[in-house]
């Protein structure tokens, strides 16, 4: 069995950091929405919310988040690629 010589080069930064698990995060939830909203054009929240089981308030914030980065556009209860 071979040795690494090196260790993990990014358990050596300061700045490292484990990531949260990825199964019901917020970073799963953006890439569901995502994938939707190019798969489907537009989408509306109420779909969303069904699809992705995913409680109103915490669907609310991250649109608002993905809106701000430019990824989608959010017109009333419409969501289209921005």
């Amino acid at each position: 069995m071979l040795k690494k010589k090196y260790p993990e080069l990014n358990k050596r930064s300061s700045n490292y950091r484990k990531q949260t698990p990825f199964k019901g995060s917020d970073r799963e939830i953006r890439g569901l929405i995502l994938k939707l909203i190019l798969k489907c054009n537009q989408v509306l929240k109420s779909e969303l919310v069904e699809k992705l089981k995913v409680n109103r308030n915490k669907l609310d914030k991250i649109l608002v988040q993905l809106q701000k980065e430019g990824f989608i556009k959010i017109q009333g209860e419409s969501i289209m690629v921005g």
